[in-house]
């Protein structure tokens, strides 16, 4: 539930009130002693008798929206026509479609469009695989692939449901870098039933981006399909995350004035995106990192230790703790959560150094209250709109796929990951950087571009190394 009105759960209520006396100032005042804010009001039509107007109206919740509404009814003279939820009605109908890029007017249009001129182009590819990049969409397309297993914040809610969350997602593709994306929504939570679907449907397109997928299949599902494609392989959940908390945390050690190869860092989390961060955060130079999942930090004496928990162990936690995430967090230098909600609170963060980062970014609810964690560390960031620092995925995903579909990359390197959070961290200029600003705006102009451009000359010399 959001604790203030947001856009997210807004209406737009038609009314019909008398034309003339105090119906509209008594809306409003309904309205606001029920703790929504009119964001907009519009008269719909007028006559000498009575106006249709429509009220835009920010709520908390749909039980908040349902209540005003409730308490508009009750206003006399009022007569209420229709309320719309207007995230329901952004969404009517999907958010994306197809176009053509070039005109059908005629017969000699048509005809070198499709049939019979289609078959020079089908034929020119046939005899040079190559050209399909120059010559079909396969240049500028992405497949945004889930089997709606761990959509956002809501869990295994199925491909139906999670359709218009890959929809939004190929719109941001569409929005911030210019590429076509398209929903791949499988019926499937089969590891390899969705690994020999990808790779058939790979063809068509010149990078995937996985999304959404439970771990640990999501760790399977990449590391086969890299090996089987000549195209790019993305899990977004990891590796957008993991560029997005590498660029804030270099920014936010600049502000702090520590350096990333000498601070202690405790992380919450380590399914996909948590073992994402973490190697990113070692590539780049951290040295000195404690993990801790449900069962408290991760070392090598546990005895629940799945491949990638191992791994984490090996390569973690060299002073073997073994408590819990309270304990790990005291004299740390920067937590980062991916986890789950108010797993922490003030008097923890206050246990950290002097000078404390926190990236509490668990959605909608982070691990610690962020005005909690204020009181006692220089930097906070979430993954929340509504505070500042937002850790968005969209600052990163963007730009990567279009610097790897421009250099016509066929894997992503741990090296392309680090110069795109750099990339995206140089965005912030010296003069702007402070404890609240460490991330640019998903809005900014440069974001795309400097991020696209820093992976496309990463990918200059690429191997196929894993990331």
């Amino acid at each position: 539930m959001a604790s203030v009105p947001s856009v997210s759960y807004s209406i737009t209520v038609r009314l019909e009130v008398p034309a003339g006396g105090r119906a509209v100032s008594q809306i409003t005042h309904v309205v606001e002693n029920a703790g929504g804010i009119v964001t907009a009001l519009d008269v719909n039509t007028a006559g000498h008798e009575t106006l249709r107007i429509d009220v835009t109206i920010a709520t908390r919740d749909t039980q908040h929206a349902e209540a005003i509404s409730g308490a508009l009814e009750k206003i006399e003279s009022v007569k209420i026509h229709k309320v719309s939820d207007r995230t329901f009605l952004m969404h009517l109908g999907g958010k994306i479609e197809m176009q053509s890029k070039v005109p059908l007017r005629n017969r000699d249009e048509l005809s070198m469009a499709y049939t019979p001129g289609v078959a020079r182009v089908s034929l020119a590819i046939a005899r040079n695989p190559e050209d399909v990049r120059r010559l079909t969409i396969k240049r500028n397309s992405v497949a945004v692939v889930t089997d709606g297993s761990a959509v956002l914040g809501l869990g295994n809610i199925g491909p139906e449901a999670a359709l218009p969350v890959m929809e939004g997602k190929a719109a941001l593709f569409k929005r911030f870098a210019g590429i076509d994306a398209w929903p791949i929504c499988l019926d499937t939570q089969d590891t390899d039933e969705i690994v020999r679907t990808v790779q058939i449907l790979a063809p068509a397109f010149g990078g995937i981006n996985l999304e959404d997928i439970s771990a640990p299949r999501c760790f399977e599902v990449e590391a086969r399909l890299r090996e089987l494609l000549d195209i790019p392989v993305f899990h977004d959940d990891q590796h957008g995350t993991a560029i997005c908390v590498l660029a804030a945390l270099t920014n936010a050690l600049r502000v702090v004035g520590k350096d990333l190869g000498s601070v202690r860092i405790t992380m919450a989390g380590a399914g996909a995106a948590g073992s994402a961060i973490l190697k990113l955060l070692m590539h780049a130079g951290a040295r000195d990192l404690v993990v801790c999942d449900l069962r408290g930090a991760v070392c090598k004496d546990r005895d629940d230790l799945d491949d990638s928990l191992r791994w984490i162990a090996e390569h973690t936690n060299a002073d073997g703790y073994s408590g819990d995430l309270r304990g790990a967090v005291k004299d740390a230098d920067v937590f980062i959560g991916v986890s789950a909600p108010g797993i922490l609170n003030g008097d923890d963060v206050a246990t950290m150094n002097d000078d404390a980062i926190v990236f509490a970014l668990a959605n909608p609810e982070p691990e610690v209250s962020p005005d909690e964690a204020r009181e006692h560390a220089a930097v906070v960031a979430t993954g929340r709109s509504d505070y500042p620092n937002q850790i968005n995925n969209v600052l990163a995903f963007p730009g990567v796929f279009r610097g790897l579909l421009d250099a016509q990359a066929d894997i992503v390197t741990l090296d392309m990951l680090a110069a795109a959070a750099k990339a995206l961290a140089e965005v912030v200029t010296p003069d702007e950087l402070g404890p609240n600003y460490i991330v640019p705006s998903v809005f900014h102009p440069d974001v795309s571009n400097f991020v696209a451009g820093a992976v496309r000359e990463a990918a200059g010399g690429r191997t196929r190394t894993e990331a």
